[in-house]
């Protein structure tokens, strides 16, 4: 946060009663309420409850963890999204995941949920916000599924506050990553699309209807190839991993074969936002994944495993001209896309996640080279672009201070 001479106080009330969360230095004290209805209500930053559960749902994967309110992660796990169109196998695996998480911070068995602050998750959509009826477009078996509801149910009626995982990672950017230190903050996501999340004068920003930040959506090639959202020349349509990979090929390239993954954490594992619109369902034959879960080849296993971003970055990397360019491309046009939002939010700093925004340095280069050359006025040449800090865990944070920091990052409802 910015430097002051006292700190921005606010006040989260609920059923339970008000609970006073310190925002970080600025110039004034003011006061605002925000209030959430839920039999346990906001543990906030204070008192017993300074512990939350976090769930990052995407597109292949399930994660969770406990994180208390200095923003360490006490416990987590990981699982493979269920190939199910059965909504209550998935629920049940977001579920089962949770409960590992408890159990990997010592909290399992008949554990007090009591003494949670309340569930934070950051999930794909479209969906109803701030309700939680989410219709992830990359999980099929969730079409106005209610789930913000259906774990409040789940866990004692415990507070559940349920967003766009794009925003969960501005969040966790802004509250304990590469931006805690700004005001103004904008996160990005590059994977199986482009999403983002904005910070505006400390706050997440969510707007009218909590769709504030996508970025995937702005234009960057008017002549440009349609976009699965309707639009046309859309950054996603031209920079997401499928799209790149699609382009590649088109363009004659010949993927190289990679290796399982270990099915540990890796950049594919980043969130595929709900903004992420260039889904599985319309880029069946050009899907990204850098590391799966399930720890499947990148490229061409007997079941005919399209292939993705890691056989393209792996192309690139051995010095393949189409896949250099493929990556180049993708890179100019996030470049192009930030420049406008320097300019447009007077920014203090951008950073940049997903599997495919780690696919090498000829993304990097490109993007930054983008970047300058259309950054003309100088306080916005003066902001920073940089890789997230912490990829695996950011988005994590980022759902729990939904919870724990309601002030900076919850809404009023």
């Amino acid at each position: 946060m910015a430097t002051g001479d006292s700190r921005d106080t606010h006040t989260a009330t609920s059923s339970t009663g008000p609970v006073t969360v310190t925002a970080g230095p600025v110039t004034t004290t003011t006061t605002t309420t925000v209030t959430v209805t839920s039999s346990a209500g906001f543990g906030g930053a204070s008192g017993r409850n300074r512990t939350a559960l976090a769930l990052d749902v995407g597109g292949t994967k399930l994660a969770a963890g406990v994180v208390d309110a200095d923003g360490s992660v006490l416990g987590r796990a990981r699982r493979a999204m269920p190939k199910t169109l059965d909504p209550e196998v998935t629920f049940a695996a977001a579920v089962e995941c949770l409960h590992a998480a408890l159990g990997d911070a010592g909290l399992g068995g008949r554990y007090d949920y009591a003494g949670l602050a309340g569930v934070g998750v950051g999930c794909g959509g479209p969906m109803i916000w701030p309700a939680g009826e989410v219709s992830p477009l990359n999980i099929p078996s969730w079409r106005g599924f209610p789930l913000r509801a259906r774990l409040r149910e789940e866990f004692g009626g415990l507070a559940v506050l349920v967003h766009n995982d794009a925003v969960a990672l501005a969040a966790g950017e802004h509250w304990m990553g590469t931006g805690r230190d700004t005001r103004n903050l904008l996160a990005v996501t590059v994977s199986t699309g482009v999403g983002g999340g904005l910070v505006l004068d400390g706050r997440l920003y969510h707007g009218r209807s909590g769709n504030a930040g996508h970025v995937g959506h702005i234009v960057v090639d008017p002549a440009g190839p349609d976009c699965v959202c309707g639009g046309v020349g859309c950054l996603e349509a031209i920079a997401s991993g499928p799209r790149t990979v699609a382009w590649a090929l088109d363009e004659g390239w010949k993927p190289v074969e990679v290796g399982p993954t270990d099915g540990g954490p890796g950049p594919a594992e980043e969130p595929q936002t709900s903004q992420q619109t260039s889904q599985q369902t319309s880029q069946q034959t050009s899907q990204i994944g850098f590391a799966d879960p399930a720890g499947t080849p990148g490229f061409a296993d007997p079941a005919g495993t399209p292939p993705d971003g890691r056989a393209l970055a792996a192309s690139a990397a051995a010095g393949d001209e189409i896949a250099r360019a493929a990556l180049a491309r993708s890179g100019n046009a996030v470049g192009v896309a930030l420049a406008s939002c320097a300019a447009t939010f007077d920014l203090d700093l951008v950073t940049v996640a997903g599997g495919f925004s780690q696919s090498g340095p000829m993304f990097w280069d490109a993007l930054r080279d983008a970047y300058d050359r259309h950054t003309g006025m100088e306080f916005a040449r003066a902001v920073p672009v940089e890789p997230s800090s912490a990829p695996n865990d950011v988005a994590l944070r980022g759902a729990a201070a939904f919870i724990l920091v309601p002030d900076c990052y919850a809404w009023v409802g």
